[in-house]
């Protein structure tokens, strides 16, 4: 529209700054002086505007301040999410139109940003903050928003990568993000028209701008926690980031400790990707009276960052030499621990604790995806796997009952799916007969936990 609409009005202006030009070419003056061009061009219009429903057309348009660098411009422009193919570039003056190369997916939120790393003209002036707009392709559109910033000595143009986590972490650095930004001049940096989700945030200092971290070249920043936005949240703020470049060590066993004979805190000297952490991949080692004891459980549960547990139904005889040996564990980089042990503090003190609820997805009175429906009750410790299905049981406040799917997300978290949509109007109740939920000790506790949402 920019664009479009103006080229008949500044072809007219044009034919008339020529004639001035031809005439002052008569009694040219000598230039002025001036002190040099140290202001950054910024974007003054843009179509569509930020916030459009209902966007139909197959292109959009940018408006500098001033004439920019056009190669600058295209290596700055991000759009989430990424749309493969080729674009095509048209510019009159300081307007830039961008074709897309393909049909534009119905009911999506698009979000476009430009990048510090585009330059004037003239002085090669850096944009001071990146630029974003958003629009929808449907009656909807995104407008969560994640910020924050990067510390150290490169804090400016940092790439701001963002994942969706519906996969496996493993894989998420291995391919291009969801959504980009990059940071100002203060090392700020804005990620907006996010929808509801779980999102996993890295800052890169991506050298070849592929939007791939390579770990032998790139230094990266480590988020200390995922991102939750639910259906009423609108931002989160402050996430930070240092700058490091990456360890490739492989993580290493530090502790492991017993807190009674039933539950184990075990202690690694880095981070490790929690969807690693299985119970097949542990066994514990007696060398005193050469016996194998082996890990009925094992999950991330309330513990500090580089902490996990693990639960077993053996008894250890505190005076022996006992050691814990762990394979196949990976860290949050992908690092891999091969075979490592180390010395266990064994406890003979009888568990006398029953299964606790610590926390909830959705917390009570949330809202939930009413399409997608996933509630994920977080315990304190593993329980039998093999409880009456009917323990847990979902209805609507009219106590019409709802059909569900009962799953372990790990060995201490239910991963609850309603059979189908649910109705966008209308409160649930789910109710667990926590009697049912057993742990390795045989511990229980009779009484009834509800969460209404």
């Amino acid at each position: 529209m920019l664009l479009r609409e103006t080229n008949s009005k500044k072809t007219l202006i044009l034919l008339l700054l020529s004639f001035i030009f031809l005439l002052r070419c008569a009694n040219q003056l000598p230039p002025g002086g001036g002190e040099e061009d140290k202001i950054p061009p910024s974007i003054v219009e843009v179509y569509p505007a930020d916030g459009t429903t209902k966007f139909d057309k197959d292109y959009f348009e940018i408006d500098f301040s001033e004439y920019v660098d056009k190669r600058s411009v295209r290596d700055a422009i991000f759009i989430s999410p990424f749309i493969e193919g080729t674009f095509t570039y048209s510019w009159s003056g300081t307007t830039l139109e961008v074709t897309f190369p393909e049909k534009l997916k119905d009911d999506v939120t698009y979000t476009i940003t430009i990048g510090t790393d585009a330059v004037d003209l003239n002085n090669k002036n850096r944009m001071a903050q990146a630029f974003t707009f958003s629009f929808s392709t449907g009656d909807k559109i995104d407008r969560k928003m994640i910020s924050g910033r990067v510390y150290g000595k490169e804090k400016e143009g940092i790439f701001i990568y963002a994942y969706k986590m519906d996969e496996s972490s493993d894989s998420l650095l291995n391919r291009k993000p969801d959504y980009v930004s990059q940071t100002g001049v203060d090392g700020n940096f804005n990620l907006q028209g996010l929808g509801a989700g779980n999102y996993r945030v890295f800052a890169v200092n991506d050298k070849f701008k592929d939007y791939l971290y390579q770990q032998d070249q790139d230094q990266i920043g480590i988020p200390f926690t995922d991102i939750f936005l639910s259906e009423t949240d609108s931002l989160f703020t402050d996430i930070y980031f240092m700058l490091f470049n990456a360890d490739v060590s492989s993580p290493r066993l530090i502790s492991g400790i017993m807190t009674d004979r039933n539950h184990m805190i075990v202690s690694a000297n880095k981070v490790l990707d929690k969807k690693s952490i299985f119970s097949k991949n542990f066994s514990i080692v007696d060398s005193t009276e050469s016996k194998n004891y082996e890990v009925a459980y094992a999950f991330k549960g309330k513990t500090k960052p580089e902490e996990f547990i693990l639960m077993f139904d053996s008894e250890i005889n505190p005076s022996n030499q006992v050691y814990l040996i762990a394979d196949t564990l990976t860290d949050v980089m992908g690092n891999i621990m091969i075979n490592d042990f180390t010395k266990v503090v064994v406890s003979d003190r009888l568990d006398t604790s029953s299964v606790k609820i610590v926390s909830t997805e959705p917390t009570a009175g949330g809202l939930v995806d009413f399409e997608k429906t996933e509630i994920k009750i977080f315990f304190d410790e593993s329980f039998n796997k093999d409880f009456r299905v009917s323990a847990v049981a979902l209805a609507d406040t009219f106590k019409k009952p709802v059909d569900i799917s009962v799953n372990f997300f790990d060995d201490a978290t239910l991963l609850i799916k309603p059979d189908e949509n649910l109705k966008p109007d209308k409160d649930y109740l789910l109710k667990l007969q926590l009697e049912n939920f057993i742990d390795i000790a045989g511990n229980k506790k009779d009484s009834l936990f509800t969460l209404k949402f």
